[in-house]
């Protein structure tokens, strides 16, 4: 696919998918390290011969050889290599989502200077690192605006993420409108109006989420982090039972009732045709085997299926019979490491997220055993602490572990994940924001790009480059942006 971007005597940028296509800074580049590229291409060369950017004649066109054409609405909206040279810049990637890529590195290569927007000759050859470069929300917990989701896709499409894993309902909210089971929402949402996710909600994130390359994967996560979907099912959660008697409290779902399959059956095959993406996140993470233990009907069926006292076999159980409901709607599945460290004998993507600092062990298992495996433990940002600590989640590296080279390439990449306990649309951005962009880099950029002294300066720039276009990125450090944050 090739995308011809047209120079000619004094032009300037374009708006591209609602950023522009223009730098933040003063001043020539005449040496490489000035160049603040994020996250950086596996191979690039910059030269000191720069060219003007004419506002009146700057324009972005398909090539004749381009296999996309004008119909592509993705590349008409927005428009591995990136060549910079006069009168014109190629760029030429093999698909629609290279080449988003490779605008946005297009981007960043332009810079201000008192006499007006400029390019230096610039030749870049690009791909990613890892193939799942994902960030988490969580809008159970506190419900996020569709209008902060969105902005956070326009971030993270800067970013070169490329995974927006979705986390949408918890135990302490149902925000989801199902059209199969209404009650859900009306019943487990904080409000059932104004607190909810619609149909046409969804939609548009995932629409608007598609035109940045942005896959959407939704996370369901049974049998525990279960107490919303109660409120609307009856009967799908297990009674506890204190002494011989109900407590009035419920657990998990109910794994020993063939209603509570009935029910999945039914949600996950309208999930399937909802959200587009080969994937489902099926969570099975912190299940809390107290209520299942005091319940006499399970004690009974953990004795008939030879169980005894093991009530991960339990989980598994249930587990397994939900991977069977969602295979046969086609769709992949990826969990929680607990469902690995359970035994469940399935091919699954396992996202290893316990064992801060040691997570390197349980990669090191997951992928001995032949699994995929994506990591987020060291990237929780909802974790926070004075300083900067965008260094440590820098450091961190998912290959990281003792193991073969095999295993290795069974690593898929990672998320940054931000738990909502203390995160809502008033601080959710700048907490996310530069932090989650030293996770994009790791994912990203080559494994010897690792010098945080580098990183530092380009990532200042690069988080300027976000407040610019409208992110509320927070500061690394004192300092000041050329354009500083207008606010709401």
């Amino acid at each position: 696919m090739y995308c011809l971007v047209k120079f000619a005597p004094l032009f300037l940028a374009v708006a591209v998918c609602n950023g522009w296509l223009f730098g933040d800074f003063v001043g020539k580049r005449s040496e490489l390290d000035e160049i603040s590229l994020w996250p950086l291409p596996q191979k690039f060369q910059s030269s000191a011969v720069a060219f003007k950017l004419s506002p009146a004649r700057f324009q972005i066109v398909q090539a004749k050889q381009s296999s996309a054409g004008p119909s592509c609405s993705i590349l008409e909206n927005a428009f591995h290599e990136l060549s910079v040279d006069e009168p014109s810049a190629v760029l030429k990637a093999a698909n629609v989502w290279g080449a988003l890529r490779g605008l946005e590195t297009f981007s960043q290569l332009v810079y201000e200077d008192d006499y007006g927007n400029n390019i230096n000759k610039t030749d870049i050859s690009d791909f990613p690192r890892f193939a799942h470069r994902g960030i988490l929300l969580d809008s159970s917990r506190h419900f996020l605006p569709l209008k902060v989701i969105l902005a956070n896709l326009e971030a993270m499409a800067m970013n070169k993420f490329n995974v927006f894993h979705w986390h949408i309902v918890d135990d302490h909210s149902f925000p989801y409108m199902s059209r199969t089971f209404p009650e859900l929402s009306q019943k487990g949402a904080y409000h059932p109006f104004t607190h909810v996710y619609t149909p046409s909600d969804v939609k548009m994130v995932i629409e608007f989420a598609r035109m940045r390359g942005i896959r959407v994967i939704p996370e369901f996560d049974t049998p525990g982090h279960t107490e919303s979907w109660g409120n609307g099912i009856k009967d799908l959660l297990t009674p506890c039972y204190s002494d011989s008697s109900p407590s009035g409290a419920f657990g998990p779902v109910n794994p020993i009732l063939n209603s509570s399959y009935d029910f999945m059956t039914q949600f996950f095959k309208e999930i399937s045709t909802v959200f587009p993406d080969a994937y489902i996140h099926l969570g099975g993470d912190e299940v809390d085997f107290s209520c299942w233990e005091s319940n006499p009907d399970i004690q009974r069926f953990m004795v008939q299926q030879g169980f005894g006292t093991d009530y991960s076999k339990l989980e598994s159980f249930y587990i397994q019979r939900l991977l069977d409901i969602v295979a046969a709607t086609k769709k992949g599945y990826m969990v929680w490491q607990e469902v690995f460290d359970n035994g469940v004998k399935v091919r699954l993507s396992i996202h290893v997220w316990k064992g801060r600092p040691q997570y390197q062990d349980e990669m090191a298992q997951v992928t001995a055993a032949g699994f995929n495996a994506l990591l987020s433990t060291p990237w929780y940002l909802n974790r926070i602490s004075y300083g900067q600590d965008w260094v440590n989640i820098y450091k961190a590296d998912p290959q990281n572990f003792t193991g073969t080279d095999a295993q290795k390439k069974l690593v898929i990449g990672g998320e940054a994940c931000l738990w909502g306990e203390y995160v809502d649309a008033t601080n959710l951005t700048p907490r996310l924001w530069p932090r989650a962009s030293a996770v994009a880099e790791r994912l990203w950029s080559d494994k010897s790009v690792t010098d945080v002294d580098n990183a530092y300066n380009r990532l200042v720039q690069h988080r300027c480059r976000m407040v610019k276009r409208g992110i509320p990125a927070e500061p690394l450090f004192v300092g000041h942006c050329r354009q500083e944050y207008k606010g709401l």
